[in-house]
């Protein structure tokens, strides 16, 4: 199987897991499950999912425990996607070419939304707990510790409310980087952690494994500041330019595109080289973790 045919069966299978772990019974509150659900089947790569597996599976744990973990962190994922589209904030009207969920269901429903996501997914990742092995509680224990810290304040929620807060301002380098690291690279460097942390991987490849996810994390987020300049609505699936409209300080305005892509570059390269370093490999993570660095979408 050549990468991309792999790569759509992973995306596939996750879809799978993700629906598997979703909400079916309703009674009065129908419409909130349906605003979730239709947030959720709106796609996306479902980038930190396959991540968590591969990693899971490069020191060969077992998927079954993995499944509430992917789940639980592409809910995390598209909670911020829902509150971040909303008026208060980037006020965009498409997500993935379709409506963004406050669009179709009112923006108090998808306040709701998010907030039921978000703590839904928690719900989902102490599932885990009933599939470990007694010798596993710890690492589950672990990887519900990891994925709360990188969600929160001292990550991508932090990163969200700086990113807010510092909304029209001139920012320096070191604060657009602080911005970047909380808000993008905390899930993914969670996403790497939580799939070795299940699979019993060494502590020291654990804090590689964040590295990988930190300089990973840094490269998606400029790349996808440089896509907003560069890219069009059609391939992007949503509007172009919300970053100038919003007077966002990105990495783009303040060095230009040349400069942004070659930093993408360089913190690709970095990425690489640590998880080179690691005791285990893993082919398709590893193209899949390069391949961000040039991605047109």
């Amino acid at each position: 199987m050549d990468y991309q045919d792999e790569k759509k069966a992973r995306t596939q299978h996750v879809n799978a897991v993700i629906r598997d772990y979703m909400p079916t019974d309703a009674e009065f509150q129908k419409t909130l499950l349906e605003a979730m659900r239709y947030s959720i089947d709106a796609g996306g790569k479902r980038l930190r999912p396959i991540m968590l597996e591969c990693t899971c599976q490069m020191y060969h744990g077992t998927g079954t425990i993995a499944g509430p973990f992917m789940a639980a962190i592409e809910m995390i994922h598209t909670s911020s996607l829902i509150h971040d589209d909303l008026p208060a904030l980037d006020n965009d009207a498409m997500r993935r070419g379709r409506k963004t969920t406050h669009k179709v269901y009112g923006e108090a429903m998808a306040i709701l939304a998010g907030d039921a996501l978000m703590n839904y997914a928690y719900e989902t990742a102490c599932k885990a707990f009933s599939m470990a092995k007694p010798d596993q509680a710890a690492s589950v224990a672990e990887a519900l510790r990891v994925l709360s810290t990188k969600s929160g304040i001292y990550g991508m929620l932090g990163g969200q409310s700086c990113d807010v807060e510092c909304e029209g301002r001139g920012l320096t380098e070191g604060q657009v980087e602080f911005i970047n690291r909380y808000k993008t690279s905390a899930l993914i460097e969670a996403s790497l952690m939580i799939g070795g942390i299940l699979a019993g991987a060494p502590e020291e490849d654990i804090r590689m494994l964040e590295e990988v996810g930190n300089k990973t994390g840094l490269a998606f987020q400029i790349m996808d500041d440089i896509l907003d300049v560069t890219g069009s609505e059609a391939v992007l699936g949503k509007p172009v330019g919300s970053d100038v409209r919003n007077r966002k300080t990105t990495f783009v305005s303040l060095f230009g595109v040349s400069a942004a892509k070659a930093r993408v570059e360089l913190l690709s390269a970095q990425a690489m080289e640590t998880f080179d370093h690691l005791s285990a490999k893993h082919d398709f993570l590893r193209c899949m973790l390069e391949e961000l660095a040039r991605r047109n979408r």
